[in-house]
């Protein structure tokens, strides 16, 4: 039973961490996109 819980818990944090890195990636790339759509935009503005 200990063995099974110490390989449950591996997997949750392994998920954890592996969702947290996506996350931030994906959030850094459309943060990215938008800032990009934006200076397009002030350029066709002027």
């Amino acid at each position: 039973m200990d063995e099974q819980l110490r390989i449950i818990l591996i997997i949750i944090v392994s998920v954890s961490i592996f969702g947290l890195l996506v996350f931030v990636f994906v959030k850094n790339y459309i943060k990215n996109k938008i800032n990009h759509l934006v200076k397009e935009e002030k350029k066709k503005s002027k």
